[in-house]
Protein backbone atom coordinates (compact mmCIF):
# COMPACT_ATOMS: atom_id res chain seq x y z
CA UNK A 1 0.00 0.00 0.00
CA UNK A 2 1.47 3.33 -1.15
CA UNK A 3 1.95 6.16 1.16
CA UNK A 4 -1.41 8.27 -0.52
CA UNK A 5 -3.55 5.60 -0.32
CA UNK A 6 -2.66 4.92 3.50
CA UNK A 7 -3.39 8.95 3.95
CA UNK A 8 -6.48 8.73 2.05
CA UNK A 9 -7.94 5.77 4.37
CA UNK A 10 -6.73 7.43 7.74
CA UNK A 11 -8.70 10.85 6.33
CA UNK A 12 -11.79 9.51 5.38
CA UNK A 13 -12.08 5.96 7.95
CA UNK A 14 -11.19 7.90 10.94
CA UNK A 15 -14.21 10.56 9.63
CA UNK A 16 -16.73 8.24 8.95
CA UNK A 17 -15.64 6.30 12.29
CA UNK A 18 -16.28 9.51 14.22
CA UNK A 19 -19.24 10.48 12.46
CA UNK A 20 -20.56 7.45 13.36
CA UNK A 21 -19.41 7.76 16.91
CA UNK A 22 -21.75 10.65 16.83
CA UNK A 23 -18.60 13.07 17.65
CA UNK A 24 -19.67 16.71 16.84
CA UNK A 25 -18.67 17.30 12.75
CA UNK A 26 -16.73 19.87 13.32
CA UNK A 27 -14.23 17.74 15.50
CA UNK A 28 -14.78 14.93 12.99
CA UNK A 29 -13.71 17.36 10.35
CA UNK A 30 -10.12 18.74 12.71
CA UNK A 31 -9.28 15.52 13.65
CA UNK A 32 -9.41 13.26 10.99
CA UNK A 33 -7.49 16.18 8.90
CA UNK A 34 -4.65 16.59 11.98
CA UNK A 35 -4.25 12.24 11.48
CA UNK A 36 -3.81 12.52 7.67
CA UNK A 37 -1.26 16.00 8.17
CA UNK A 38 0.67 13.59 10.00
CA UNK A 39 0.41 10.73 7.79
CA UNK A 40 1.63 12.84 4.97
CA UNK A 41 4.24 14.04 6.67
CA UNK A 42 3.12 17.89 6.63
CA UNK A 43 3.51 20.36 9.43
CA UNK A 44 0.27 21.40 11.74
CA UNK A 45 0.92 24.42 10.85
CA UNK A 46 -0.97 24.10 7.53
CA UNK A 47 -4.15 23.59 9.10
CA UNK A 48 -4.56 27.12 10.97
CA UNK A 49 -3.85 28.52 7.57
CA UNK A 50 -6.07 26.19 5.43
CA UNK A 51 -9.18 26.90 7.92
CA UNK A 52 -8.07 30.92 7.45
CA UNK A 53 -8.17 30.49 3.40
CA UNK A 54 -11.38 28.43 3.77
CA UNK A 55 -13.23 31.45 5.08
CA UNK A 56 -11.72 34.40 3.05
CA UNK A 57 -14.51 34.72 0.41
CA UNK A 58 -16.10 37.59 0.08
CA UNK A 59 -19.02 35.65 -1.05
CA UNK A 60 -19.41 33.68 2.33
CA UNK A 61 -19.82 36.96 3.96
CA UNK A 62 -23.89 36.95 2.66
CA UNK A 63 -24.17 34.00 5.20
CA UNK A 64 -24.15 35.41 8.37
CA UNK A 65 -26.37 37.93 6.60
CA UNK A 66 -29.03 36.03 5.38
CA UNK A 67 -29.46 34.02 8.71
CA UNK A 68 -29.61 37.05 10.64
CA UNK A 69 -32.44 37.91 8.41
CA UNK A 70 -34.01 34.84 8.54
CA UNK A 71 -33.74 34.85 12.29
CA UNK A 72 -35.23 38.63 12.59
CA UNK A 73 -38.33 37.60 10.17
CA UNK A 74 -38.78 34.50 11.47
CA UNK A 75 -39.35 36.54 14.95
CA UNK A 76 -40.94 39.22 13.69
CA UNK A 77 -44.68 38.08 13.64
CA UNK A 78 -44.86 37.30 9.86
CA UNK A 79 -45.80 33.75 10.04
CA UNK A 80 -49.17 34.20 10.79
CA UNK A 81 -49.96 36.63 8.03
CA UNK A 82 -47.57 33.89 5.46
CA UNK A 83 -50.28 31.46 6.78
CA UNK A 84 -53.46 33.81 5.95
CA UNK A 85 -51.81 34.32 2.57
CA UNK A 86 -51.24 30.62 1.76
CA UNK A 87 -54.80 30.47 3.18
CA UNK A 88 -56.76 32.27 0.93
CA UNK A 89 -54.64 30.81 -2.13
CA UNK A 90 -55.71 27.31 -1.61
CA UNK A 91 -57.22 26.81 1.89
CA UNK A 92 -60.69 25.76 -0.72
CA UNK A 93 -59.31 22.72 -1.69
CA UNK A 94 -59.71 19.14 -0.52
CA UNK A 95 -57.65 18.77 2.75
CA UNK A 96 -57.06 22.87 2.75
CA UNK A 97 -54.81 23.29 5.96
CA UNK A 98 -52.23 20.45 4.67
CA UNK A 99 -52.28 22.51 1.38
CA UNK A 100 -51.90 25.97 3.45
CA UNK A 101 -48.88 24.17 5.03
CA UNK A 102 -47.23 23.26 2.02
CA UNK A 103 -47.76 26.96 0.14
CA UNK A 104 -47.02 28.74 3.08
CA UNK A 105 -43.79 26.65 3.79
CA UNK A 106 -42.72 28.04 0.37
CA UNK A 107 -43.31 31.89 1.26
CA UNK A 108 -41.92 31.78 4.52
CA UNK A 109 -38.88 29.42 3.30
CA UNK A 110 -38.04 31.91 0.98
CA UNK A 111 -37.27 34.40 3.65
CA UNK A 112 -36.00 31.96 6.25
CA UNK A 113 -34.04 29.89 3.93
CA UNK A 114 -34.11 27.44 7.01
CA UNK A 115 -35.97 24.36 6.81
CA UNK A 116 -35.26 24.44 10.84
CA UNK A 117 -36.65 27.91 11.26
CA UNK A 118 -40.27 26.96 9.12
CA UNK A 119 -40.19 24.09 11.05
CA UNK A 120 -40.30 25.24 14.28
CA UNK A 121 -42.10 28.91 13.27
CA UNK A 122 -45.18 27.37 11.05
CA UNK A 123 -45.41 23.93 12.65
CA UNK A 124 -45.91 25.59 16.49
CA UNK A 125 -48.85 27.46 14.33
CA UNK A 126 -49.65 24.87 11.67
CA UNK A 127 -49.69 21.63 13.68
CA UNK A 128 -52.06 22.58 16.47
CA UNK A 129 -54.93 23.77 14.06
CA UNK A 130 -54.66 21.25 12.02
CA UNK A 131 -55.37 18.48 14.62
CA UNK A 132 -57.94 21.43 16.05
CA UNK A 133 -59.71 20.71 12.13
CA UNK A 134 -59.69 16.92 12.45
CA UNK A 135 -56.04 16.03 10.44
CA UNK A 136 -53.89 13.56 11.94
CA UNK A 137 -51.19 14.81 14.24
CA UNK A 138 -48.51 12.88 12.52
CA UNK A 139 -49.64 13.41 9.28
CA UNK A 140 -50.31 17.23 9.91
CA UNK A 141 -46.15 16.62 11.40
CA UNK A 142 -45.11 15.18 8.30
CA UNK A 143 -46.76 17.75 6.41
CA UNK A 144 -44.66 20.35 8.18
CA UNK A 145 -41.21 18.97 7.97
CA UNK A 146 -41.82 17.63 4.38
CA UNK A 147 -42.30 20.85 3.02
CA UNK A 148 -39.77 23.10 4.88
CA UNK A 149 -37.57 21.78 2.65
CA UNK A 150 -39.35 24.15 -0.35
CA UNK A 151 -37.11 27.07 1.97
CA UNK A 152 -33.71 25.28 1.06
CA UNK A 153 -34.87 25.71 -2.65
CA UNK A 154 -36.45 28.86 -2.47
CA UNK A 155 -34.07 32.05 -2.43
CA UNK A 156 -32.12 33.43 -0.58
CA UNK A 157 -30.74 30.61 1.11
CA UNK A 158 -27.42 30.93 2.67
CA UNK A 159 -26.69 26.57 1.52
CA UNK A 160 -26.63 28.13 -2.53
CA UNK A 161 -24.06 30.46 -1.14
CA UNK A 162 -22.00 28.03 0.80
CA UNK A 163 -22.07 25.62 -2.42
CA UNK A 164 -21.67 28.55 -4.94
CA UNK A 165 -18.47 29.24 -2.45
CA UNK A 166 -17.47 25.85 -2.31
CA UNK A 167 -17.84 24.84 -5.86
CA UNK A 168 -16.25 28.12 -7.05
CA UNK A 169 -17.10 29.96 -9.98
CA UNK A 170 -20.61 29.79 -9.89
CA UNK A 171 -23.14 32.53 -9.70
CA UNK A 172 -24.82 33.14 -6.44
CA UNK A 173 -27.62 34.87 -8.75
CA UNK A 174 -28.13 32.27 -11.25
CA UNK A 175 -27.85 30.04 -8.58
CA UNK A 176 -31.05 31.67 -6.37
CA UNK A 177 -32.91 31.26 -9.89
CA UNK A 178 -32.27 28.33 -10.28
CA UNK A 179 -33.96 27.21 -6.66
CA UNK A 180 -37.55 28.73 -7.89
CA UNK A 181 -39.18 25.74 -10.09
CA UNK A 182 -37.85 23.51 -8.24
CA UNK A 183 -39.10 24.61 -4.93
CA UNK A 184 -42.75 24.92 -6.87
CA UNK A 185 -41.76 21.22 -8.40
CA UNK A 186 -41.54 19.94 -4.50
CA UNK A 187 -44.23 21.91 -3.17
CA UNK A 188 -46.59 20.37 -6.26
CA UNK A 189 -45.18 16.83 -5.81
CA UNK A 190 -46.20 17.58 -1.61
CA UNK A 191 -49.53 18.72 -2.34
CA UNK A 192 -50.18 15.80 -4.63
CA UNK A 193 -49.47 13.66 -2.13
CA UNK A 194 -51.40 15.46 0.63
CA UNK A 195 -54.29 15.69 -1.89
CA UNK A 196 -54.75 11.44 -2.41
CA UNK A 197 -54.46 10.84 1.58
CA UNK A 198 -57.15 14.02 2.08
CA UNK A 199 -59.53 12.67 0.39
CA UNK A 200 -58.76 8.98 1.14
CA UNK A 201 -59.47 10.06 4.62
CA UNK A 202 -62.21 12.73 4.00
CA UNK A 203 -60.14 15.72 5.49
CA UNK A 204 -61.68 19.13 5.67
CA UNK A 205 -62.09 21.99 2.92
CA UNK A 206 -61.83 25.67 3.66
CA UNK A 207 -63.58 28.72 2.60
CA UNK A 208 -64.44 29.09 -0.93
CA UNK A 209 -61.48 31.40 -3.13
CA UNK A 210 -62.05 34.89 -2.65
CA UNK A 211 -60.41 37.64 -4.79
CA UNK A 212 -61.13 40.13 -2.36
CA UNK A 213 -60.00 37.93 0.88
CA UNK A 214 -56.56 36.72 -1.67
CA UNK A 215 -55.85 41.06 -1.94
CA UNK A 216 -56.50 42.07 1.70
CA UNK A 217 -53.95 39.29 2.71
CA UNK A 218 -51.96 39.87 0.16
CA UNK A 219 -51.62 43.62 1.05
CA UNK A 220 -50.78 42.33 4.82
CA UNK A 221 -47.87 40.40 3.99
CA UNK A 222 -46.26 42.49 0.97
CA UNK A 223 -43.54 43.74 3.36
CA UNK A 224 -42.53 40.43 4.53
CA UNK A 225 -42.54 39.37 0.97
CA UNK A 226 -40.72 42.52 -0.26
CA UNK A 227 -37.30 41.35 1.54
CA UNK A 228 -36.96 38.53 -0.74
CA UNK A 229 -37.69 40.69 -3.90
CA UNK A 230 -34.70 43.08 -2.48
CA UNK A 231 -32.38 40.49 -2.15
CA UNK A 232 -33.33 38.48 -5.91
CA UNK A 233 -34.11 41.49 -8.02
CA UNK A 234 -31.06 43.04 -6.97
CA UNK A 235 -28.54 40.06 -7.43
CA UNK A 236 -30.36 39.14 -10.45
CA UNK A 237 -30.36 42.43 -11.88
CA UNK A 238 -26.96 43.26 -10.97
CA UNK A 239 -27.27 46.04 -8.65
CA UNK A 240 -25.59 44.60 -5.81
CA UNK A 241 -23.67 41.51 -5.12
CA UNK A 242 -25.15 38.74 -2.82
CA UNK A 243 -23.25 39.74 0.06
CA UNK A 244 -24.78 43.55 -0.08
CA UNK A 245 -28.22 42.62 -0.71
CA UNK A 246 -27.89 40.27 2.37
CA UNK A 247 -26.79 43.45 4.47
CA UNK A 248 -29.67 45.48 2.95
CA UNK A 249 -32.16 42.49 3.33
CA UNK A 250 -31.20 42.46 7.56
CA UNK A 251 -31.58 46.43 8.40
CA UNK A 252 -34.94 46.52 6.09
CA UNK A 253 -35.86 42.79 7.85
CA UNK A 254 -35.40 44.63 11.70
CA UNK A 255 -37.16 47.37 10.30
CA UNK A 256 -40.57 45.93 9.70
CA UNK A 257 -39.84 43.14 12.41
CA UNK A 258 -39.76 46.27 14.99
CA UNK A 259 -42.08 49.14 13.44
CA UNK A 260 -44.26 47.35 10.82
CA UNK A 261 -45.09 44.69 12.41
CA UNK A 262 -44.22 44.96 15.65
CA UNK A 263 -43.49 41.26 16.37
CA UNK A 264 -40.24 42.04 17.99
CA UNK A 265 -39.18 45.02 20.44
CA UNK A 266 -35.84 45.80 20.97
CA UNK A 267 -34.94 43.52 23.82
CA UNK A 268 -35.93 40.60 21.22
CA UNK A 269 -33.82 41.74 18.65
CA UNK A 270 -31.09 41.11 21.18
CA UNK A 271 -32.24 37.72 21.47
CA UNK A 272 -31.92 37.05 17.95
CA UNK A 273 -28.63 38.29 17.76
CA UNK A 274 -28.06 35.86 20.20
CA UNK A 275 -29.52 33.23 18.41
CA UNK A 276 -27.54 34.02 15.30
CA UNK A 277 -24.31 34.34 16.84
CA UNK A 278 -24.62 30.26 17.73
CA UNK A 279 -25.72 29.56 14.75
CA UNK A 280 -22.96 31.32 12.58
CA UNK A 281 -20.45 29.67 14.94
CA UNK A 282 -21.54 26.60 13.70
CA UNK A 283 -21.52 27.06 10.42
CA UNK A 284 -18.25 29.23 10.44
CA UNK A 285 -16.35 26.68 12.07
CA UNK A 286 -17.50 23.84 10.01
CA UNK A 287 -16.20 26.24 6.64
CA UNK A 288 -13.04 26.52 8.14
CA UNK A 289 -12.37 23.31 9.09
CA UNK A 290 -13.64 21.89 5.70
CA UNK A 291 -11.64 23.71 4.02
CA UNK A 292 -8.45 22.22 5.57
CA UNK A 293 -10.14 19.00 5.14
CA UNK A 294 -10.47 19.89 1.34
CA UNK A 295 -6.78 20.65 1.40
CA UNK A 296 -5.94 17.10 2.28
CA UNK A 297 -8.57 15.93 -0.51
CA UNK A 298 -7.38 17.85 -3.38
CA UNK A 299 -2.88 16.66 -2.60
CA UNK A 300 -4.44 13.17 -1.85
CA UNK A 301 -6.59 13.33 -5.43
CA UNK A 302 -9.16 11.94 -4.19
CA UNK A 303 -11.98 13.87 -6.31
CA UNK A 304 -10.07 12.38 -8.98
CA UNK A 305 -10.51 8.72 -8.14
CA UNK A 306 -13.76 8.76 -6.90
CA UNK A 307 -14.59 10.37 -10.34
CA UNK A 308 -12.57 7.23 -11.68
CA UNK A 309 -14.38 5.12 -9.62
CA UNK A 310 -17.97 5.98 -9.66
CA UNK A 311 -17.76 6.25 -13.72
CA UNK A 312 -15.81 2.66 -13.92
CA UNK A 313 -19.34 1.50 -12.28
CA UNK A 314 -21.11 1.93 -15.70
CA UNK A 315 -20.62 3.95 -18.58
CA UNK A 316 -24.35 5.16 -18.20
CA UNK A 317 -25.08 8.60 -17.51
CA UNK A 318 -28.36 7.80 -16.03
CA UNK A 319 -27.10 5.36 -13.84
CA UNK A 320 -24.06 7.82 -12.60
CA UNK A 321 -26.93 10.77 -11.84
CA UNK A 322 -28.78 8.16 -10.02
CA UNK A 323 -25.88 7.20 -8.26
CA UNK A 324 -24.92 10.47 -7.29
CA UNK A 325 -28.23 10.81 -6.11
CA UNK A 326 -27.95 7.88 -3.90
CA UNK A 327 -24.62 9.14 -2.60
CA UNK A 328 -25.70 12.19 -1.57
CA UNK A 329 -29.10 10.35 0.18
CA UNK A 330 -27.09 8.12 2.57
CA UNK A 331 -24.61 11.23 3.40
CA UNK A 332 -27.98 13.35 4.60
CA UNK A 333 -28.37 10.72 7.03
CA UNK A 334 -25.80 10.84 8.30
CA UNK A 335 -24.59 14.49 8.19
CA UNK A 336 -25.87 17.35 8.37
CA UNK A 337 -26.11 19.87 5.23
CA UNK A 338 -23.50 22.41 5.24
CA UNK A 339 -20.67 19.60 6.06
CA UNK A 340 -22.12 17.37 2.79
CA UNK A 341 -21.89 20.74 1.00
CA UNK A 342 -18.41 21.40 1.81
CA UNK A 343 -17.24 18.22 1.42
CA UNK A 344 -19.09 16.21 -0.99
CA UNK A 345 -19.40 18.89 -3.99
CA UNK A 346 -15.27 18.89 -4.33
CA UNK A 347 -15.69 15.09 -5.02
CA UNK A 348 -18.89 14.90 -6.88
CA UNK A 349 -18.63 17.84 -8.73
CA UNK A 350 -16.60 16.40 -11.33
CA UNK A 351 -18.06 13.57 -11.59
CA UNK A 352 -21.29 15.11 -12.74
CA UNK A 353 -20.19 17.77 -14.72
CA UNK A 354 -18.35 14.58 -17.03
CA UNK A 355 -22.00 13.37 -17.43
CA UNK A 356 -23.44 16.68 -18.88
CA UNK A 357 -24.53 17.91 -15.41
CA UNK A 358 -24.51 21.59 -15.21
CA UNK A 359 -22.80 22.78 -11.88
CA UNK A 360 -25.93 24.92 -11.82
CA UNK A 361 -28.55 21.69 -11.35
CA UNK A 362 -25.99 19.41 -9.45
CA UNK A 363 -26.31 22.29 -6.95
CA UNK A 364 -30.36 21.90 -6.82
CA UNK A 365 -29.38 18.08 -6.66
CA UNK A 366 -27.28 18.37 -3.78
CA UNK A 367 -29.24 20.90 -1.86
CA UNK A 368 -32.53 18.70 -2.24
CA UNK A 369 -30.53 15.38 -1.43
CA UNK A 370 -29.24 16.73 1.38
CA UNK A 371 -32.73 18.21 2.48
CA UNK A 372 -34.62 14.96 2.05
CA UNK A 373 -31.67 13.64 4.35
CA UNK A 374 -32.42 16.28 7.25
CA UNK A 375 -35.92 14.20 7.41
CA UNK A 376 -34.21 10.62 7.57
CA UNK A 377 -32.86 9.65 11.30
CA UNK A 378 -30.68 8.51 12.69
CA UNK A 379 -29.26 13.06 12.03
CA UNK A 380 -32.60 14.43 10.68
CA UNK A 381 -32.58 17.62 12.71
CA UNK A 382 -35.52 18.58 10.72
CA UNK A 383 -37.15 15.43 11.97
CA UNK A 384 -36.40 15.49 15.59
CA UNK A 385 -37.99 19.40 15.87
CA UNK A 386 -41.10 18.28 14.32
CA UNK A 387 -41.34 15.77 17.00
CA UNK A 388 -40.89 18.03 19.37
CA UNK A 389 -43.00 20.38 17.70
CA UNK A 390 -46.10 18.07 18.08
CA UNK A 391 -44.92 16.11 20.98
CA UNK A 392 -44.66 12.74 18.96
CA UNK A 393 -42.46 9.74 19.02
CA UNK A 394 -40.24 10.20 15.90
CA UNK A 395 -40.58 6.41 15.01
CA UNK A 396 -44.74 7.21 14.04
CA UNK A 397 -43.80 10.97 12.21
CA UNK A 398 -41.25 8.67 10.29
CA UNK A 399 -44.17 6.09 9.62
CA UNK A 400 -46.53 8.99 8.61
CA UNK A 401 -43.97 10.84 6.60
CA UNK A 402 -43.21 7.35 4.06
CA UNK A 403 -45.52 8.71 1.20
CA UNK A 404 -44.09 12.08 1.48
CA UNK A 405 -40.52 10.55 0.76
CA UNK A 406 -41.57 8.89 -2.36
CA UNK A 407 -43.34 12.57 -3.47
CA UNK A 408 -40.14 14.02 -2.99
CA UNK A 409 -37.76 11.22 -4.17
CA UNK A 410 -40.23 11.66 -7.36
CA UNK A 411 -39.59 15.65 -7.36
CA UNK A 412 -35.60 14.77 -6.78
CA UNK A 413 -35.64 12.77 -10.08
CA UNK A 414 -37.00 14.85 -12.27
CA UNK A 415 -34.63 17.65 -11.43
CA UNK A 416 -31.97 14.75 -12.57
CA UNK A 417 -33.05 14.03 -15.30
CA UNK A 418 -35.08 16.98 -16.84
CA UNK A 419 -32.04 19.82 -16.81
CA UNK A 420 -34.49 22.90 -17.65
CA UNK A 421 -36.65 23.01 -14.40
CA UNK A 422 -33.59 24.19 -12.88
CA UNK A 423 -31.28 25.88 -15.65
CA UNK A 424 -34.66 27.75 -17.76
CA UNK A 425 -35.00 30.62 -15.30
CA UNK A 426 -30.87 31.05 -15.18
CA UNK A 427 -30.88 31.18 -19.04
CA UNK A 428 -34.18 33.25 -19.26
CA UNK A 429 -32.40 36.23 -17.44
CA UNK A 430 -28.68 35.46 -19.06
CA UNK A 431 -26.95 33.52 -17.05
CA UNK A 432 -24.38 31.30 -18.37
CA UNK A 433 -25.26 27.62 -17.21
Amino acid sequence: MDAETLSTIILLGSFLLMVFLRFPIAYSVGISTVLCLISMGQKLSVLPMQMVRGVWSFSLMAVPFFITMGVLMGSGGISEKLIALANSIVGWMRGGLAMVNIVASYFFGGISGSASADTASLGSILIPMMVDEGYDVDFSTAVTITSSCEGLLVPPSHNMVIYATTAGGISVGALFMAGYLPGALLAIALMVGSYIISVKRNYPKGEKFSIKNFVKQLGKSIWALLAVLIVVVGVVGGVFTATESAAIAVIYSLFVSVFIYKGLTWKGVWKSFESCIDTLAIVLILIAMSGAFGYCLTNLHVPAKAAALITGISNSPIITALLLNVILLVLGMIMDMAPIILIATPILLPVATSIGLSPIQFGIMVVLNCGIGLLTPPVGAVLFIGSAVAKRPMEKVVRATMPFYLCMVAALILITFIPQISLWLPQLFGYSV
